[in-house]
């Protein structure tokens, strides 16, 4: 059947779909799959869509599995869904439904290889913290091959993302007068803050590329009083380094909280891949085969990567059209042209992938 690429993707944006609420957007994914002639499409039990491929070798074997791994859901934030100037305008067009919505088409009209089956994964939760979704498909597949949906640019191929860690401070004190000798919690919550991040600061100094420091963030705070306790919490983030000791700021953490409470959680280990890869030389000769020319990419953030890259431990690059500066911003939108050009170059790598490629 043709496939309509844009209207297929305009649907999926106008879907609401934060982490935790992707069903009616994973429903209708499914029934897309389906209809663009997928062998089979289901929901999982993690509440993933779920669309699959098989091209049989002529003794009935699949000697290869491909498995490509997107995301549904999308932080918040309505932006209104309008096609204006070639670029389709809404929350998760970069981040990451277009890249997905890339994965559903150029699954659909690939030509597979004898002894492929191809899986594509629409994944839950990716923007919170559990990355529900990604783990669960973690233990159901072991890939030859993965390509992690988010935004590089049609030209651009994903080598690797930082790892995290999250960091919840909370101090409960006895309400004191301003005028008094009491340090405020507001006061002695900036002074942890301070501490980590010049320590953060130092750690950073001799490291010139931002892949190779730590990128601390204050991601909430706030101060409150019931009139007998006044309460401080901070939410920190930090983005850390492929070769970096978490143990380290744990340590110094634990050293320099006083009596607030601390639950330290989220953490993902940086994962990252080389231009050795055999998907990135697919992709690169996709690219220029299109009239491109690739950029190996490092990112700062993280990814469904980080989560299934150490595990499956097979050739992996992220991949899919958009500008990732866009992300979680109020101007997200993507370039149709580079959403067509994405499609027809992820085709193109499908096409290629054999059973025995050199990994």
């Amino acid at each position: 059947m043709s496939i309509d690429a844009v209207a297929f993707l305009q649907r999926m944006v106008e879907i609401e779909s934060l982490s935790g609420q992707e069903t009616a957007v994973a429903e209708f994914v499914v029934a897309q799959m389906q209809a663009f002639g997928y062998d089979e499409a289901f929901v999982d039990t993690a509440g993933n869509a779920v669309g699959i491929r098989t091209c049989p070798d002529e003794k009935g074997d699949i000697q290869q599995e491909i498995v490509l791994l997107g995301h549904m859901d999308t932080v918040t934030g309505k932006i209104p869904v309008r096609l204006a100037g070639g670029k389709l305008h809404g929350r998760g067009t970069v981040d990451a439904k277009g890249p997905l919505a890339t994965f559903v088409v150029a699954g659909a009209q690939a030509t597979l290889q004898p002894g492929t089956r191809i899986v594509v994964i629409g994944a839950t939760e990716e923007e919170a913290a559990t990355s529900r979704g990604a783990r669960f498909a973690r233990a159901q597949y072991q890939p030859d091959f993965c390509i992690i949906g988010e935004p590089s640019g049609w030209d651009g191929i994903t080598l690797g993302y930082k790892g995290r860690v999250l960091l919840d401070y909370k101090l409960v004190q006895e309400m004191g007068h301003t005028a008094g000798p009491v340090t405020s919690v507001g006061e002695t919550a900036v002074s942890f803050w301070n501490g980590l991040n010049d320590y953060c600061q130092r750690f950073n100094a001799t490291r010139g590329k931002l892949f190779d420091q730590i990128l601390p963030s204050i991601r909430h705070i706030e101060t409150g009083s019931d009139g007998v306790w006044d309460t401080a919490v901070l939410k920190l983030g930090f983005r850390l380094p492929p070769d970096y000791d978490l143990q380290e700021l744990i340590t110094l953490a634990e050293q320099t909280r006083g009596t607030a409470d601390l639950h330290i959680y989220a953490h993902e280990p940086a994962y990252h891949t080389s231009r050795a890869n055999s998907l990135y030389r697919a992709f690169s000769q996709a690219i220029r085969h299109s009239g491109g020319r690739p950029v190996p990419k490092l990112k700062t953030g993280t990814s469904d990567m980080n989560v299934v890259g150490p595990v499956w431990q097979c050739p992996i690059v992220a991949y899919g059209p958009g500008d990732s500066q866009l992300d979680h911003t109020p101007h997200e939108h993507l370039e149709l042209v580079e959403y067509e050009r994405a499609i027809v170059v992820l085709e193109k790598v499908i096409n290629g992938l054999r059973p025995h490629n050199e990994q």
